[in-house]
């Protein structure tokens, strides 16, 4: 039997949203091969699991499992946003802290994310990936979305729909 010191820490599962600065942008999209390659590289550097993900136009919601024992965000996602950047110009209008930071002006300072806790929450933010390109209003059933993971789950079984097929 092993004592409570000696047992395994429990995986650092996170839930992430990351979003442009301009929220009418659907540069995520015509750049998705830039983000693919971003992701690559931030992948490569600073390993960690993708379990699910939606790229939406201007929005990335996704549930990461990190290598036990680091739960180190800002390097990852800061590589990656700054892989995805290189090379594009910046924006027009550029928010006026952007210009002050030095920032390029394309992602929102930081990272939105959320420990997951147990079972129950990794299923609910897994349904809010997999619903959100329905609840944002860009397909009517969420088998439509092609930059989705649950297109992925599906094929492994490991998520089912509904009867109700509006709502993932």
């Amino acid at each position: 039997m092993r004592h409570a010191s000696q047992q395994t820490p429990p995986p650092c599962i996170f839930f992430f949203t990351v979003r442009l600065q301009d929220r009418r942008s659907d540069l995520l999209l015509r750049e998705m091969n830039r983000l693919r390659n971003a992701t690559r590289t931030a992948l490569s550097a600073y390993p960690f699991q993708i379990d699910d993900i939606v790229v939406l136009p201007n929005k990335i919601h996704t549930i990461w499992t990190l290598p036990e024992g680091d739960a180190e965000v800002s390097r990852r996602w800061g590589l990656l946003k700054a892989q995805f950047s290189r090379g594009l110009p910046a924006p027009v209008h550029r928010h006026p802290a952007s210009v002050r930071n030095g920032d390029k002006g394309i992602w929102q300072r930081g990272v939105w994310a959320h420990r997951l806790s147990d079972p129950d929450d990794i299923a609910a933010h897994r349904h809010m990936i997999y619903s959100a390109p329905v609840q944002t209003g860009l397909v009517t059933d969420p088998r439509q979305w092609p930059h989705t993971s649950l297109h992925r789950a599906l094929r492994a079984g490991t998520w089912t729909m509904p009867r109700d097929n509006a709502a993932a």
